[in-house]
Formats: C-alpha cells, sequence, structure tokens
C-alpha cells in the first residue's frame, strides 16, 4: 500500500449522513485534536482515495491514514476509535476475524444512504470543526 504524507486525516463521504455524524463523533470526543477530515468530494479527499483504491465516484469505505499508512474498512474504524479517549478497548475488538468485521461493514456501507438518508451536497460543519477539514 502506498504512503501518504499526511497523517490522521479521515476520508469521509461528505453527502453520506451516517459518515456526516462519525465525523462529528469523532471530533467530539477527540480532545487532543488529532484527527483531521477530509470529504471524499474535495480535490484533497479524492486524490487521497484514489491514491488508496478508493473510486470517488461510488466510495465504498471511510479510511484513515495513521503513521503514514491507510486503513480500510473496519480497521479504519477500529484505528480511529481505539486512539479516543476511554475506547481503547476498541482494539480488542481486532481479534474479530477481519473478514467478519468487513462483512458486517460493507452491509452497513452499501447499504448507509438508504438507512441513514444523503444530503444533496456536502455537510457544512460548525466553526471549530471547519478548521479540521482539509479540502
Amino acid at each position: 500500500m502506498p504512503k501518504w504524507p499526511d497523517d490522521d486525516v479521515i476520508l469521509f463521504d461528505g453527502v453520506c449522513i451516517f459518515c456526516s455524524r462519525w465525523v462529528r463523533f469523532i471530533a467530539k470526543r477527540d480532545t487532543a485534536k488529532r484527527f483531521r477530515f477530509t470529504p471524499i468530494q474535495s480535490d484533497y479527499g479524492a486524490r487521497l482515495a484514489r491514491t488508496f483504491g478508493i473510486d470517488p465516484n461510488d466510495p465504498d469505505t471511510n479510511a484513515v491514514v495513521h503513521r503514514g499508512e491507510a486503513f480500510l474498512q473496519s480497521d479504519a474504524a477500529l484505528t480511529v476509535l481505539s486512539h479516543l479517549p476511554g475506547w481503547s478497548w476498541t482494539r480488542a475488538l481486532l481479534a474479530v476475524p477481519k473478514p467478519l468485521r468487513n462483512a458486517v461493514y460493507g452491509l452497513i456501507a452499501r447499504n448507509r444512504y438508504r438507512i441513514f438518508g444523503k444530503y444533496d451536497a456536502c455537510f457544512v460543519p460548525d466553526a471549530d470543526l471547519r478548521a479540521r477539514v482539509i479540502e
């Protein structure tokens, strides 16, 4: 997998309501403000996605770049959660076989618009969160 120069960047689908709520969930709990965010619909996000083999026009996963390496699907979610205060216990979920974790992840990802809905355009974060968004 290729390396990425920026660290602790979370790639997400900016029109997906579930994905946008995920970003707000992380931002609220990330008291150290370690993570930054980029919607896949931005130039930066699309470049990052293509680098790691994600189709920017049909994203099927979020991703996080941590220590220069991209983590996808359930690995991305667990990597992020495990670095939040009070959530280190989620590392134990990495013991669940990856095919099983990714099957559950994929089921939610494929149905996220139908279950949670979709914005007409990328969600607009508040000023505090906007400072952590890379476009």
